[in-house]
């Protein structure tokens, strides 16, 4: 199938019924370092048990080729409710740390924001990892948790919120609308229990207690907006399968692959409970539901086995058949599942190869509703809305899309082709692609100043060709100067950048 024919496959009963009057409501879940592989329905091969994913899939359509904006966390979350790729802000590499001040702008126009304009009830449950207007360290260094916390989720779009900022940074505690629930008075015992990082915790906090936590809120919170008079959004960043790994004792020995496995079978469940609840309150017909992740499978680090080793041990590969894992720019860094179900609206066990990227929900959202933004809003985001639906398509959707790495590399991808502005190797600050796995899948090194792969002919990104396509080289490289120079990568009025953008690396 070619790049200028991509079509989702539908079954032969035909197209789903056009959309129809009213505004669904739209439930958009975010796992956290879940892999390509991990889900059955997009690796037979699992080891692990993803029952309600693989029956969302089966109800609905299964992107093949979806990307998280970043190979990591905080510029993924960043872009999704923008619009925008975080590496036009401050952050050009990794993630915020604690206690990191807001990266979204308070004029910045925000998914929930303009979904609350158009009578949405909007709520975040889980994950934030976008800075607060954090408290300052008093006498003593300690912070006063008595007092609001300003500039978090519900001062950028949000009604409610509940969840904790990052699981594995401080404050150890659950964070509701602008205030800690309960007062962290004691200092998280570093080095036991999964705490890596010393802060202020709440007596008694508990890893394994945040993702039932998140599970119980956000299934509160489908069963009171559903009596509502308002259609609602509800943003569900999930902490798992991130570390901390901490599957509750019901989990445990549920998959063949680890703790990890574990983990990642507790977060299928937490897929079922909202499925659940939202046929429980009546509302399943009319509600988009999204499931994907943030960027592809930790590492051995933070997570032991990591992605690599855990293939090792248990012969199970959270990146499939892709390279690469969390942090890296090749496609194991940031190609993720994503599933999306609409009944009526969206034909059910379909799959669709086009090319989407998370930053394009705003203006799919907007597509869908029918709004303008504004010429500053959703300047990297697409309407991705045809290739839902299952519409019939002359082209892609998407121009090109820009991925980025946790270590600052850039690449660029249009067609079948995408170029890495960067010399050869991974981006893994700790323990990257092995000796072993190059070796197993046949990986050899390179002196290029950058890589340049054509995805249909080499999937798995072992021919590095930039030496004998310089035409493509020139074309994707001028193709990325112009998204930075323009300030945005869709048509409309340029638009400034944050900062000065470095996105060149490739060795002079």
């Amino acid at each position: 199938m070619t790049r200028t024919a991509l079509l989702c496959l539908l079954p032969l009963a035909g197209a789903p019924p056009a959309v129809a009057a009213g505004k669904p409501n739209v439930v958009y879940i975010l796992a956290d370092d879940l892999g390509y592989g991990d889900i059955g329905c997009y690796n037979p091969a699992s080891k692990i048990p993803t029952p309600n994913l693989d029956r969302l899939a089966g109800e609905g359509v299964r992107f093949t080729d979806a990307h998280s904006p970043s190979a990591v966390c905080t510029p993924t979350r960043y872009a999704l409710l923008t619009g925008r790729y975080a590496w036009r802000t401050r952050l050009q590499r990794n993630v915020i740390g604690p206690f990191s001040q807001p990266l979204i702008a308070e004029r910045q126009l925000t998914v929930p924001a303009m979904l609350r304009e158009q009578g949405y009830a909007t709520a975040c449950v889980g994950k934030w990892h976008l800075g607060w207007g954090w408290p300052k360290p008093g006498d003593g260094g300690r912070r006063d948790f008595t007092k609001a916390i300003p500039d978090g989720p519900t001062a950028r779009g949000f009604d409610t919120y509940f969840g904790t900022d990052v699981p594995n940074y401080p404050p150890y505690c659950f964070i509701e609308n602008d205030k800690t629930v309960g007062l962290p008075t004691e200092t998280a015992p570093v080095g036991r229990d999964s705490f890596n990082i010393a802060g202020p915790m709440l007596p008694g906090w508990k890893l394994v207690d945040v993702l039932p936590g998140l599970e119980k809120r956000a299934v509160e919170y489908i069963g009171t907006a559903a009596k509502g008079n308002k259609p609602f959004f509800l943003y569900l960043p999930l902490t798992s399968p991130h570390f901390p790994v901490v599957p509750s004792a019901g989990f445990k020995g549920k998959g063949r692959a680890g703790e990890y496995g574990d983990f990642v079978a507790q977060t299928d469940a937490v897929v079922g409970r909202v499925l659940d609840a939202l046929r429980a309150a009546g509302v399943a017909e009319k509600t988009l539901v999204i499931f994907t992740s943030d960027n592809g499978p930790e590492v051995t680090g933070e997570v032991s086995p990591g992605v690599y080793d855990r293939l090792k041990e248990f012969g199970h590969a959270s990146m499939g058949s892709l390279r690469g894992a969390k942090r890296d720019a090749w496609e194991g860094g940031h190609r993720v599942p994503f599933v999306a179900r609409w009944p009526g609206r969206i034909a059910a066990g379909t799959t669709c190869d086009e090319t989407i990227c998370h930053v394009d929900l705003m203006t799919t959202l907007a597509g869908l509703l029918e709004v303008k933004l504004p010429a500053a809003a959703g300047v990297d985001s697409v309407n991705i809305l045809p290739a839902l639906l299952g519409e019939k398509r002359p082209a892609p959707l998407r121009e090109a899309t820009v991925h980025h790495s946790a270590q600052g590399k850039f690449a660029v991808r249009k067609g079948d082709w995408v170029l890495i502005l960067a010399p050869t190797g991974d981006d893994n600050a700790k323990k990257g692609e092995p000796d072993w796995f190059r070796k197993d899948r046949g990986y050899t090194a390179h002196t290029e100043p950058g890589e340049l792969y054509n995805l249909a002919s080499d999937p798995t990104q072992k021919k590095n060709v930039y030496a004998t396509e310089a035409a493509k080289v020139k074309e994707l490289a001028a193709l990325m100067e112009k998204y930075v120079t323009d300030g945005r990568s869709t048509p409309g009025a340029k638009q400034p950048n944050d900062v000065d953008i470095a996105w060149d690396k490739r060795a002079r």
